[in-house]
């Protein structure tokens, strides 16, 4: 009985699966459809009314049969060359590779002729094929992941990388939209155009700033849009107005990536731009008087129920990228996503060291995602020190300044610089500190143009130029009240904002 019970103890053991042959152990086999395999192949054969359809669809691993894969390719080979498809030239190309016999020779193509499908039906059949081949490919995948995970050595990172990259690889090679008539494109595309005709507001999501709306008519579901400038120029700043400005003053829910700088000095600089504090006084520097702590909970009222939602991920890998925007699109209704910055992200694993690839690779990525989730995509990125070089004192930014990757400029939609006179030096007149030039310099669906701009960096702030008051306030040495519906801060409730002081500031 001793003995027996220590079997039974053995028994009980897990032992390591042999992955290779797991769906053979469980007692699987991987999806397939042979006979519809055979139907599809044998109207190729016959009914040339299939064979563009057929061809435009499938691939050699849609047949889990390798005879039925050699067969497709053969015919692939002949459509390619313009040459007939029937018994005859099939067997010949299958003769000339030397796989004619390996398939069952020439009888076996002739019993395949025989079982034809009826070609009303390829469609369908063609939709079977496809759903075993992603069936496959994803098994095939999740047995990769399975292997690499039992690898002690490996990096977690590059683990889920390679995961999300395989499992996205297998829907997307498989994924195909069907192709529009133009009439009912267009019909659409009236329909459009009317809701935009009868609707006050913009086609997309509000900027904030009236300026560069009016060039825009606000960020467009599906595009991407690269935001560029030097280092310390206020390319953060002016991103985090734009997302606070959709979701405080206009309710549209924003993500904010970060890869840069953690959640909470984002939330700093955002609390600066809100109640206009002193920068001083949030980063330790400067007391924060009792009256002001009361008013700190007035001012940030709107922004802590704005729908905000920020992901400090350093190094996040763009295919984590997408899935969290995926899920954030579909849980959180979110409408503009805002990546700081680009060349933070980790492309594929397969491009390490690869920058230019892998810079590209992150440029695609982001650009499909917007499209797939139909939600504009802001995405900071560095510009290359040539500007600063650049002869004649001309440090105006230009496309050709990007940095890393000629496939960014290619893959946005739109690309708008910030430029800014004080910045090196550029100018010493005292009026032109802050003055900034939003350049937008590419904008495949509307013009480009120079916008004027002041960068309060106390403040956190852009402000735009066009406005009366804004101009009116910087000849009169006063703060503009724009885009504010602050209340005075004062510990009497009465005093001006510049009782906070204006020591210090973020860029």
């Amino acid at each position: 009985m001793a003995e027996e019970g220590k079997k039974r103890s053995v028994r009980k053991k897990n032992p390591a699966v042999n992955l290779d042959t797991l769906g053979l152990e469980v007692g699987n086999r991987p999806p397939q459809a042979l006979d519809v395999e055979e139907a599809v192949l044998g109207a190729l054969l016959i009914e040339p009314n299939c064979v563009d359809e057929a061809m435009g669809e499938l691939t050699p691993n849609c047949f889990y049969s390798e005879k039925h894969r050699m067969i497709f390719e053969a015919m692939r080979v002949l459509v390619n060359e313009h040459a007939a498809l029937d018994l005859l030239s099939v067997s010949q190309k299958l003769k000339d590779t030397g796989n004619l016999e390996a398939v069952g020779g020439t009888v076996f193509l002739v019993q395949l002729s025989q079982k034809i499908g009826a070609a009303a039906h390829i469609e369908y059949y063609i939709r079977i094929l496809k759903q075993k081949c992603i069936q496959r490919e994803l098994i095939t995948a999740s047995y990769e992941i399975l292997k690499t995970s039992y690898d002690d050595a490996v990096n977690v990172d590059d683990l889920i990388d390679q995961a999300q990259t395989k499992v996205f690889a297998a829907i997307q090679n498989n994924v195909k939209k069907d192709v529009q008539e133009i009439g009912k494109v267009i019909n659409d595309a009236l329909e459009d155009i009317q809701k935009l005709q009868n609707s006050s507001g913009l086609s997309g999501v509000p900027s904030g700033f009236e300026s560069l709306d009016k060039i825009t008519q606000g960020w467009q579901a599906s595009d991407l849009i690269i935001l560029a400038a030097r280092p310390s120029v206020g390319k953060t700043a002016f991103v985090l107005n734009l997302a606070r400005n959709a979701a405080v003053d206009f309710n549209m829910p924003v993500a904010i990536f970060s890869l840069e700088m953690p959640s909470i000095q984002l939330a700093k600089r955002m609390m600066v731009s809100e109640t206009r504090l002193s920068a001083d006084k949030f980063r330790g520097g400067e007391k924060i008087a009792e009256w002001e702590w009361k008013q700190l909970d007035i001012q940030l009222t709107r922004l802590v129920k704005a729908p905000i939602y920020i992901d400090d991920t350093p190094s996040l890998p763009v295919m984590e990228f997408r899935s969290k925007v995926k899920k954030l699109v579909k849980q959180k209704g979110v409408r503009l996503i805002v990546v700081d910055y680009l060349q933070l992200m980790q492309g594929p694993s397969e491009l390490r060291g690869m920058r230019e690839q892998e810079v590209a690779a992150i440029s695609r990525t982001l650009k499909a995602t917007a499209k797939e989730m139909n939600v504009p995509i802001i995405a900071l990125s560095q510009l290359s020190r040539q500007s600063e070089n650049r002869q004649g004192g001309n440090r105006r930014p230009q496309l050709s300044d990007l940095r890393e990757s000629g496939s960014i400029e290619q893959d946005a939609d739109m690309v708008i610089f910030i430029h800014r006179y004080d910045y090196q030096g550029l100018s010493e007149n005292a009026d032109d500190i802050g003055r900034t030039q939003i350049i937008i310099a590419k904008h495949r669906n509307g013009a480009i143009a120079d916008i004027d701009m002041k960068f309060r960096a106390d403040e956190v702030r852009f402000v735009d130029l066009s406005d009366s008051l804004v101009n009116q306030a910087d000849m009169m040495g006063v703060e503009s009240a724009m885009n504010s519906d602050m209340p005075p801060f004062g510990p009497d409730m009465s005093a001006g904002i510049d009782d906070f002081g204006t020591n210090g500031g973020f860029v």
